[in-house]
């Protein structure tokens, strides 16, 4: 890789003049979402990938269906001294850096010594379905000699642990988790919207057969039944039903199979079975109440031979049962228990060691042995293993750089063999590297968004290797796009905001995203997969997809599946308890403690009080109107008009809730509307001194709802972009300053957040503030800025007081609207609209210098709402909407500003040069 003095002493040197083509034009036809369009939840992405959650590497699923994960890191450092070891759950001195959306290609940047003094620039690159060259390119930039070194340790990860029952011939083993229906004698909220995407009463345990099986207190409710449907290939005769479960110790339970008793433990309880022909049977369990029972499953067996069935725990050796020379000097082979697949590693640098750590983590052993440049074996505390290739030492001098190739690949052991020995020399290498490399996002736009970039690219790069193998849902192993690698879980409004990022570099990449947390139409225990904040993200993700793709396909597959999840929260779908107070608006306590924001005052004190069930924020009802809105334009869309006129009354029913129950004229605010014991609303929640307790971005959501009057919009714009109100020099704040709760060291109270402000950015396009939303989009993206260009790290939130970031590293999740005001502003090549809008049709044309589109603007009539175009630079513009010439405005970014009016219809924009 060439190089300058800048650059070595930028840092940025690794991002050339130009850019991924994508990401300048749109495409004029829709991508195929075919692909993305599966029921299993995973990622149509390779077995090669970013999935870990140690070490940053590359990482191989290794077997999906046990949840098996191998682990290749790149560890750089200094010989005898320093060595990074990149733990992505904690700053830990390694960033991503860049990445191609099919992750055939990325890269780490792994800092020895900050900032950009010395350090290493590590990219994986696809070779082949099973094999990716790993790249280390090291850098010293100091005026000093270095002695450099690189470890490549490899390892095998396991899921969380279980049991495994050993069966005989003919017996039949039935995991409790395989039934055909679960219900509990008292309906739980939670029965149609399991939370994490479990099945209804799974549980985690190591006790578990599998690690997971029934629990969550079934077997309390007297009449809490689970139904079984099996085929026997065989006859059993004299059948013995063995049934595995845990009781607490004392207790006993009577269930229609017999009694189960308790010693605090799994045991196996055994019942008489009769004669079982071959053929299909059903069974069912029924508890008569009182203990809450883990069932773990059922064995079918032979009673001649029902005392050789055995539970043991499951095996999970970390040891490689072989690890081997391979075929050539500097290659090495490891085979691991129990698993088909065997890995190489190959490389080309000629001091090596090839080292055994026989611990559980490297984070703290690995830096009391550093000096240990003997041993072949080092033995630390805890279980586990790691095979380390160590080169050493790699004399680096002043202002250089030099290039370190390896390959690793996974297969047979005869394949891998051929692989380690065709491994290709260093030129073979880098035109590897430069192929996979070309692939790479850039985020790039016009002249003026230029200082950005630096900090875009740098989000890109961490939007799309935030990914982790194994997720356990649905009753198996998934590879999901995780906000940050500290918490690989589902998490369903981040995952929008991660689907709306990942919008901006790859529309497959972010249908795949959103996919993951939809599920089939009718599904009767999971209206979609949730954990955590139930605000309805991936419905806006489902419009930014239509209007950036206009896929027909993409509309008819996911509408069903975005409705479903629409209309769980309404309270119009399965067991939802959203909808049961009777001035309508909505609850969702029973499915999460918050609405949008952790110590949100109010929140906190309703929490305090125990007043969830009389309590309603305003924000799930004003989401619910504006997915109500969306949905309504995709059904017409469809010809849908049944599903219209539902939208439509929930939409006039809830807003006249929250304007009659809510609306504070003192404060100027919606407030949280207390109930009494029967449902009725009993005003408005206020704090100790009297004033509205719901001064914040919760209680200005009805802008975002578009549902205000005229005089309740100008207050809240006011509030929102008041200094000292809601705004500050770095955005704005979650709770208004002037409050009397406002504090400057909460989580959200006190500072800055990305997510809503893009939310109220987008309805001030739709209400015609421009100047308001260009300030929230300027804003954030300088302050993005400021804190990447200096730390390198993507954070969650802003302190109102330093400016700075904080949370945590290497978070996308709801940071990324940054990525959509960039390009919203600095692209060219973009549309971008508010809520109201449903584009039919838009081509750019001429190299962005021509725009044709059909929209529908489904505001109030008369109305004129915003859309912002990027053009090509170089020219002036003339518009044409409806057939009549519209002014456009050239904002400071270049882009341009349109005021439409809200005409009936589909209506056509035309944008060229001027003559």
């Amino acid at each position: 890789m060439s190089f300058t003095r800048r650059d070595l002493l930028r840092g940025s040197a690794t991002l050339p003049a130009f850019a991924n083509a994508s990401l300048f034009a749109q495409p004029q036809t829709p991508p195929s979402f075919k692909r993305h369009m599966r029921d299993d939840n995973d990622l149509s992405l390779a077995d090669w990938g970013p999935y870990t959650q140690r070490y940053a590497g590359i990482s191989h699923i290794a077997d999906v269906r046990r949840g098996l994960r191998f682990d290749l890191s790149v560890l750089p450092g200094l010989y005898r001294r320093k060595v990074v070891v990149p733990n992505v759950r904690w700053e830990s001195d390694y960033y991503p850096w860049e990445a191609s959306p099919d992750l055939s290609y990325y890269g780490f940047r792994l800092e020895v010594e900050w900032k950009d003094q010395v350090y290493c620039d590590v990219s994986f690159s696809r070779m082949s379905d099973h094999a990716r060259l790993v790249r280390a390119e090291c850098i010293n930039a100091t005026p000093r000699n270095q002695n450099m070194v690189l470890h490549l340790v490899g390892c095998m990860n396991f899921p969380a642990p279980g049991y495994e029952v050993e069966l005989l011939p003919g017996a039949k083993w039935i995991p409790a988790l395989d039934y055909k229906d679960l219900t509990y004698a008292t309906p739980r909220p939670t029965d149609s919207l399991v939370y994490d995407g479990l099945q209804r009463g799974e549980a985690r345990d190591s006790q578990f057969t599998g690690g997971w099986g029934i629990g969550k207190d079934f077997g309390l409710g007297n009449g809490d039944r689970v139904d079984y449907e099996y085929t026997l290939d065989e006859p059993i005769h004299n059948a013995a039903l063995l049934v595995r479960a845990r009781l607490p110790k004392g207790t006993t339970l009577d269930t229609s199979l017999g009694t189960l008793r308790g010693t605090g433990e799994f045991t196996v309880t055994r019942f008489s079975a009769g004669h079982l022909p071959a053929g299909r049977h059903a069974f069912s369990l029924i508890s008569q109440g009182g203990a809450p029972l883990d069932l773990d499953g059922f064995v079918l067996v032979a009673s001649s031979i029902a005392d050789a069935v055995q539970f043991r725990p499951a095996g999970r050796d970390p040891v490689p049962e072989q690890i081997v020379p391979g075929p050539r000097k500097s290659t090495v082979l490891m085979k691991y228990k129990d698993l088909d697949t065997w890995y190489g590693v190959a490389w080309n640098f000629p001091t090596v060691q090839v080292r055994q750590w026989f611990c559980e983590e490297l984070d703290r052993y690995f830096r009391d042995v550093v000096q240990n440049h003997v041993s072949l074996v080092l033995r630390g505390p805890g279980e586990g293993h790691f095979t380390d290739v160590f080169m050493r030492p790699i004399p680096m001098q002043p202002k250089s750089h030099r290039v370190v190739n390896a390959m690793v690949c996974d297969g047979n052991r005869e394949q891998v063999s051929a692989m380690l020995a065709q491994f290709p020399d260093d030129a073979a290498c880098e035109n590897v590297h430069a192929t996979a490399r070309a692939k790479r996002v850039v985020m790039a736009g016009r002249a003026e968004g230029r200082p950005y970039e630096f900090s875009q690219n740098r989000m890109a790069a961490t939007n799309l290797t935030n990914v982790f193998f194994p997720l356990h849902i649905r009753k198996h192993y998934i590879r999901h796009n995780t906000p940050t690698p500290f918490a690989p879980m589902l998490y369903s409004w981040d995952a929008g905001f991660t689907g709306l990022g990942l919008l901006e570099l790859d529309p497959e990449r972010a249908a795949g995203c959103m996919n993951t947390y939809l599920t089939p139409p009718g599904d009767p225990q999971l209206a979609f997969n949730h954990h955590g904040t139930p605000l309805p993200v991936q419905i806006y993700l489902f419009l930014e997809l239509w209007n950036r793709t206009q896929s027909r396909e993409l509309l008819e597959f996911y509408y069903p599946r975005v409705r479903q999840y629409h209309m769980f929260l309404a309270g119009r779908y399965g067991s939802s308890t959203t909808r049961r107070l009777k001035s309508q608006l909505l609850q969702t306590w029973d499915y999460f403690y918050n609405t949008g924001w952790d110590d949100y005052p109010p929140q906190v004190y309703m929490h305090e009080q125990k007043l969830q069930k009389q309590m309603a924020a305003v924000t799930p009802t004003a989401h619910a109107i504006r997915t109500s809105k969306i949905l309504a334009m995709a059904a017409r869309a469809l010809g849908i008009e049944e599903d219209v006129r539902t939208y439509e009354k929930d939409i006039a029913v809830w807003s006249d809730s929250l304007q009659r129950y809510s609306w504070d004229e003192e404060a100027g605010y919606f407030g949280y509307v207390r109930h009494d014991d029967a449902g009725n609303p009993a005003g408005i929640l206020r704090y100790k001194s009297g004033v509205n307790f719901n001064m914040g971005m919760c209680g200005a959501y009805p802008l975002f709802a578009g549902i205000c009057t005229p005089a309740q919009e100008k207050r809240l714009v006011a509030h929102l972009m008041t200094p000292g109100r809601m705004w500050t020099p770095i955005g704005m704040t979650t709770v208004d300053q002037s409050a009397p709760y406002f504090t400057p060291d909460g989580y959200w109270n006190g500072a800055v957040w990305m997510p809503h402000q893009w939310f109220f950015w987008k309805a001030l396009l739709d209400l015609g503030h421009g100047d308001e939303a260009w300030r929230i989009a300027s804003t954030a993206l300088d302050v993005w800025k400021r804190e990447v260009d200096d730390s390198y790290l993507c954070l969650e939130h802003f302190m109102v007081q330093s400016g700075r970031g904080a949370g945590m590293h290497h978070f996308t999740g709801l940071s990324n609207p940054v990525m959509m005001w960039f390009n919203a502003y600095y692209r060219p090549g973009r549309i971008t609209t508010g809520y109201d809008a449903w584009i039919e049709r838009r081509e750019f044309m001429n190299n962005n210098s021509r725009l044709e589109a059909d929209l529908r603007l489904t505001g109030p009539t008369g109305r004129r709402s915003l859309v912002l175009v990027g053009m090509q630079a170089g020219h002036r513009y003339r518009a044409m909407w409806g057939g009549k010439e519209v002014a456009p405005r050239v904002l400071p970014s270049g882009a341009l500003e349109l005021s439409l009016s809200n005409l009936p219809g589909s209506n056509k924009l035309s944008i060229a040069p001027a003559v």
